[in-house]
């Protein structure tokens, strides 16, 4: 017998929005799961975090890598994923990771992407073009959302998970795309404390801007129009990419059970709400303005669970 209304409130009331930290959106999206796929998830993103903080923490202390820094930075993310190509049973390090590959039946490119994505983070600083960021959020960064996506399809039988009946790269992109270009927009003003950028350099300079200028803005919070002109570029942009997540969830909506389905449309509607926040015209672009309270995101998911219909 499936879930219930109640059962699903009951799922909700056991989120602690407070806790969860990092990758909050999948985290508590992933908490209407069974408890199985729930640790999968948590086991993924952990080290996901680890690998990807170990590259972001330096550059926000220093503004480039040394020779020897890149050297050393790229040998711990290649170790990193020989040992899970490898599935080294005595490196215990990873063991969880490499289990829960093992048990879910995860294909490793995602995890490649992922390591693609930390190899570019290494050698580059930004983006010269538009197309480039999006050529990277579709390709390399698309291992977050590509294994939400995977443990939202796998099926059950005969004891054992059965992979998806869908492609996972193709339902992940447009879900990529749109999270990542609201995770620019959102974060705009802590990345730039941190020195990081992911605002192309050929949409800067048609609107009379440079990355300097994104440190002056994030810092004074003095809005000139050719940002605001950035920011609807992209906000337009994650307009096009929220349509063709829609779009996905409801192609995958039968191919999914319904915990699976309600999960899908909780990270939907966590990442619309803060699209829902960006305000081209007349927003200051902060972090305060632009990041819901845990308030606010406690009451967009219930509203989301209350709403939800099985098969619908």
């Amino acid at each position: 017998m499936g879930l219930q209304r109640e059962d699903y409130l009951k799922l909700f009331n056991q989120i602690d929005f407070d806790k969860i930290k990092d990758h909050p959106n999948i985290l508590i999206a992933a908490s209407f799961w069974d408890n199985d796929r729930y640790e999968a998830a948590r086991t993924f993103y952990r080290f996901m975090r680890a690998i990807d903080d170990l590259i972001d923490n330096h550059k926000s202390s220093h503004l480039r890598f040394s020779e020897d820094e890149k050297k050393q930075l790229l040998g711990d993310v290649q170790q990193w994923l020989e040992v899970i190509r490898t599935t080294a049973k005595e490196n215990s390090l990873y063991q969880d990771l490499i289990d829960t590959i093992t048990r879910f039946k995860i294909p490793l490119w995602p995890l490649e992407a992922f390591a693609k994505s930390m190899i570019y983070d290494i050698h580059n600083d930004g983006f010269n073009t538009l197309q480039h960021f999006l050529d990277y959020a579709s390709g390399a960064s698309v291992a977050p959302a590509s294994i939400f996506v995977h443990l939202c399809g796998i099926r059950e039988g005969n004891g054992q998970y059965l992979p998806p009946l869908f492609d996972v790269r193709e339902a992940a992109i447009p879900c990529a795309v749109f999270s990542y270009l609201v995770h620019i927009i959102r974060d705009f003003q802590k990345d730039q404390f941190n020195n990081l950028n992911y605002f192309a350099d050929d949409i800067l300079g048609k609107n009379g801007l440079d990355r300097k200028d994104l440190r002056k803005i994030a810092e004074n919070n003095d809005v000139p129009d050719g940002f605001r002109k950035v920011i609807k570029e992209y906000h337009d942009l994650a307009d096009q990419y929220r349509g063709k997540t829609r779009n996905m969830i409801e192609t995958l909506w039968p191919l999914l059970g319904p915990r699976y389905q309600l999960s899908l449309e909780v990270i939907f509607n966590l990442y619309l709400m803060v699209f829902e926040r960006i305000d081209p015209e007349a927003g200051r672009f902060t972090t305060e303005e632009l990041n819901p309270t845990t308030d606010e995101m406690r009451s967009r998911v219930l509203e989301t669970v209350k709403k939800f219909r099985e098969g619908v």
